[in-house]
């Protein structure tokens, strides 16, 4: 078998043939991109910390912003393939899916799903030309997995003009992009409701994180709002409550259990690849039975969880995904690319720390896709709520 041939069969289940034609079509496209403009400079800009903005042009001319939405200028393809797509970016690189789950999930997202129409008409268009980039603030400084009653960032409504204070931290996009979607309590009924902010109104302000030790290419801020003024044009009409921003990250979440089947995918290749052409006592370390086990470990936790987030977005093409559903794909699939990369780097031995192998690369982004979208725990809570019936959550 030839290496590009071993490589392949990541998809040990074919489930690419899940897709129609049209849809391969645009996988493979995004493939293309990856592996030609993305994979040459990509350890360079994660060692910088930097953001590969020459890609953007290209990346535009995919058409994967807003892959599911109907309307609107949107794609209106499946979330099959827009799950699929997500794992394809992710399996280059977990901070370009991270980018684009940003833009067209969660920002895009909460406008297609809590906006008017008119809200529609107006941002999603140039949204899904990448005409204009978008953020999402929900995660506080200090309020993180308790935003749903918690969040500290205001809203006071003043005639046709709200007023926000407050702050954001982890906002991935939110340095360079055009607009961020905030979610704030309103100060007159307690309830969170969500406004589309333009990032160079007057009281916006942004300042990068650094020192991140995963998802280096991804621009995360902690963002400060001073007496920031948005019209009322401007709030999310459809949102109302805290249950629709989870409508969105019902959504979203199941998009980040697609990336950590690429980012494990991502690994596992590598170290095949590695396995195939490193020599040691005279034959490739493959042939080997501990390096075949650890081989095979990983192409059972992909294979798993593609499974699983396959029949996710089926449910999701239906109508029928539910908290639930999203939460247990995110809490497992995690934890086994968690697993996945870990063999990864075990199998490289040394060379597995090393961007020029990748897969040092790939170990460390596991660490916040592991984290971001409700951690591990908190998705363990809804599905373990769905399933006995009893909340256990404080």
């Amino acid at each position: 078998m030839s290496i590009s041939a071993a490589i392949d069969s990541a998809d040990f289940y074919a489930l690419e043939d899940l897709l129609d034609d049209g849809e391969l079509k645009i996988l493979h496209r995004v493939r293309e991109f990856m592996k030609s403009e993305v994979e040459p400079i990509i350890n360079k800009h994660w060692q910088r910390g930097s953001f590969p903005f020459e890609i953007v042009p290209g990346f535009r001319q995919l058409g994967i912003a807003g892959l599911p939405y109907r309307g609107f200028g949107c794609p209106g393809r499946s979330f099959l393939l827009d799950g699929m797509v997500a794992m394809e970016l992710a399996r280059t690189d977990p901070s370009i899916a991270t980018f684009a789950g940003v833009h067209g999930g969660l920002s895009m997202g909460s406008i297609y799903l809590c906006g008017d129409d008119a809200q529609r008409e107006r941002f999603l268009p140039v949204m899904a030309r990448l005409e204009k980039i978008g953020a999402f603030g929900l995660t506080e400084p200090e309020v993180g997995s308790g935003a749903s009653g918690g969040l500290r960032t205001t809203a006071r409504r003043e005639g046709e003009t709200w007023i926000l204070n407050g702050s954001k931290k982890w906002i991935g996009n939110a340095t360079f992009g055009d607009l961020t979607i905030i979610w704030a309590k309103d100060e007159a009924d307690g309830q969170v409701k969500g406004f589309v902010v333009a990032n160079d109104t007057p009281g916006f302000s942004t300042e990068k994180l650094e020192d991140k030790i995963a998802l280096r290419v991804v621009q995360n801020a902690t963002i400060t709002l001073t007496d920031v003024r948005v019209p009322e044009a401007d709030r999310l009409q459809q949102a109302n409550s805290f249950r629709d921003t989870a409508a969105v990250l019902r959504m979203t979440r199941a998009g980040v259990a697609w990336m950590a089947v690429g980012c494990a995918r991502g690994a596992y290749e590598n170290a095949l690849r590695y396995a195939l052409q490193r020599e040691q006592f005279g034959r490739p370390i493959a042939g080997f039975q501990l390096v075949q086990d650890l081989l095979v470990r990983m192409l059972g936790n992909i294979t798993s969880s593609w499974a699983l987030c396959a029949r996710l977005s089926q449910l999701q093409d239906q109508g029928r995904a539910e908290d639930r559903h999203s939460s247990l794909a995110k809490a497992w699939c995690t934890v086994r690319m968690r697993e996945t990369v870990g063999w990864a780097r075990e199998l490289m031995g040394g060379n597995g720390i090393l961007l020029e192998h990748n897969v040092g690369r790939f170990v460390a982004d596991a660490e916040a896709i592991y984290s971001y979208e409700g951690t591990r725990e908190m998705n363990t809570l809804i599905v373990g709520r769905a399933i006995t019936g009893l909340s256990a959550f404080v």
